[in-house]
């Protein structure tokens, strides 16, 4: 796992984009605040650049960072969820423009996964997190299930976790509004 972190931080830092495990299923990542690296990721999913991605991290303390102002309801919900919950935040700030969605707004989801963990610690950045998978195409539960479409594009496979089978699942996803309004976007 060290080699892995070292190698994906090194990708990282230059624009790359890498292809690893998470607290649910694979992912594409890059830096969150690259603008180049996040049109890349656009670019290897065939996605239309109006559809915002989510991004990891790892410690909810920097969420300050990263939203300009955070509800007091969203510390409760990253302290109770037991299982890993997306939030949209209103108010996206210092992240790449076009990883932000038209309305402002961001997903954030606070990894405990030990690889991701350890890569975001080291980095300092937030990581865009979303399915290995060409847009409109099934998303893939297990590392076996990802198209060579796709791995050809990245810049780095990590390599660890790559022969785990435990079922995973995509994040819950939970919408903050104005005046403490919660929208569950997906359960």
């Amino acid at each position: 796992m060290h080699d892995d972190i070292k190698k994906a931080l090194e990708v990282l830092k230059n624009r790359g984009i890498i292809l690893y495990p998470t607290d649910t299923v694979w992912g594409i990542g890059c830096d969150a605040t690259n603008e180049t690296a996040v049109d890349r990721i656009y670019q290897i999913k065939k996605r239309a650049d109006n559809k915002s991605m989510l991004v990891l991290m790892e410690n909810p303390a920097l969420l300050e960072r990263y939203v300009a102002e955070v509800p007091e309801i969203a510390w409760d919900l990253v302290e109770v969820a037991t299982t890993p919950l997306t939030v949209i935040y209103q108010g996206a700030k210092n992240l790449a423009k076009n990883l932000v969605a038209e309305d402002g707004s961001i997903g954030i989801r606070f990894t405990k996964e030990t690889f991701t963990t350890q890569l975001l610690q080291r980095f300092r950045r937030p990581l865009v997190s979303t399915s290995p998978n060409i847009s409109s195409e099934k998303s893939p539960a297990f590392f076996y299930e990802i198209s060579e479409e796709i791995k050809k594009q990245v810049d780095y496979i990590v390599g660890y976790r790559q022969n785990d089978i435990t079922p995973a699942q995509p994040s819950g996803i939970i919408k903050l509004g104005v005046g403490g309004r919660i929208e569950i976007i997906r359960k």
